[in-house]
């Protein structure tokens, strides 16, 4: 198969590239510190592996990005979008510039590279999307409120491209993300919520595989999200486990 990653430095992006050299699939990764991808792609020199260094925040250009990935692998069965930060909710509250960064790399720039992606792929009539969410948009928090806009926003894009392109076989995996232990969430009181790498990197391979629809990684936060939603609002805000910063 043909894997394209986009967003492929992050950690979790790492790990799923090395599980898709080791079955020899052909690789193009995209991420934006060419250190780190040189790294990741060293890791998976055991099969063909091409790389762009990008910056999916400079939206005019995703467009291009595309383009090349798809003259670098001839045509892609596979695509992984895996970038996204944090921000700073404390900055995002105070500045509009600070927010709308964080909706840009978290929503604006995925929606950038879908909309060549998924014209490409229902062109073709085939292909696998799966796209890193988080369960921070299920709800909104006020420790991670504007992260978690964008990620719900992405969630309904998702859902509305998904159906869109089932007629033409072309699946769309939502994955939603729990917290896991990365440099991304470094200064973060880690608990047993958290998931690894490694096996958060397993799931959502095998998730894009079969074409499920939405995945919660790790498997629990399916059972953990439905009852932190059923909260009635008056409730969620009094209980500071749920609602504190």
């Amino acid at each position: 198969m043909q894997v394209l990653i986009l967003g492929a430095t992050s950690a979790i992006a790492a790990e799923a590239a090395a599980i898709y050299a080791e079955r020899g699939d052909r690789l193009h990764l995209v991420g934006r510190d060419p250190e780190k991808l040189a790294r990741v792609r060293a890791r998976c020199a055991k099969t063909a592996v091409t790389s762009e260094s990008a910056d999916f925040s400079r939206l005019d250009e995703n467009a291009g990005v595309i383009e090349r990935a798809f003259a670098a692998l001839g045509q892609i069965d596979v695509v992984l979008i895996a970038h996204g930060e944090l921000g700073d909710q404390l900055a995002s509250e105070r500045s509009f510039d600070d927010a709308e960064r964080t909706l840009r790399v978290n929503f604006s720039s995925v929606v950038s590279l879908l909309i060549p992606l998924a014209n490409r792929l229902e062109a073709a009539r085939a292909g696998k999307i799966g796209v890193i969410t988080s369960v921070a948009g299920e709800r909104g928090r006020p420790r991670n409120y504007t992260y978690g806009a964008a990620k719900g926003a992405l969630n309904v894009y998702l859902q509305g491209l998904r159906t869109r392109l089932y007629p033409s076989r072309v699946s769309v995996t939502t994955i939603k993300l729990g917290p896991v232990d990365t440099p991304m969430t470094e200064g973060h009181a880690k608990h047993a919520l958290f998931g690894k790498p490694p096996r958060v990197a397993q799931s959502i391979v095998h998730a894009i595989d079969a074409r499920v629809a939405e995945a919660y990684v790790p498997w629990f936060w399916q059972l953990i999200m439905p009852a932190v939603k059923a909260v009635p609002e008056a409730l969620f805000q009094r209980l500071g486990f749920l609602s504190g910063r």
